[in-house]
């Protein structure tokens, strides 16, 4: 993710906490994949199999949004990059919330990722102050 990134803003924390929640979505995802992935005795799948896909979906979008807004020179644009970031971390935090309701072990690591969330999103805060 971060091989086409200029160094600066790699290293910014909101950046690399991104990363760090996509990292963390990618392996409760893969966790939970394996008890959501069973059919059920009616025959039917598990329809929480595809918020763990949506956590990776939102997540993997955090790091390229960051950086859209961070290089973009337009205000307008820039805030267009702003909404879509906070869209996506409401996004996340109600997906970990259902699929805490699942059926599976994996669950017990959602409260991680919303904690991570949080963090994000007070970087969020901190992070606009500077743009």
């Amino acid at each position: 993710m971060s091989s086409n990134t200029p160094l600066n803003l790699s290293e910014l924390p909101i950046y690399k906490k991104a990363v760090e929640i996509f990292t963390l979505s990618q392996n409760i995802s893969t966790y939970l994949n394996h008890d959501l992935s069973t059919l059920k005795n009616d025959g039917t799948e598990d329809s929480n199999i595809y918020f763990s896909g949506d956590i990776v979906q939102q997540s993997v979008s955090l790091a390229p949004e960051i950086l859209n807004a961070e290089l973009e020179r337009y205000s307008e644009r820039k805030y267009k990059h702003i909404a879509s970031l906070k869209r996506l971390t409401n996004m996340l935090y109600k997906n970990s919330y259902r699929l805490e309701r699942s059926n599976s072990n994996g669950k017990d690591f959602l409260p991680i990722l919303r904690s991570e969330l949080k963090k994000f999103k007070k970087l969020q805060h901190t992070w606009l102050l500077t743009l």
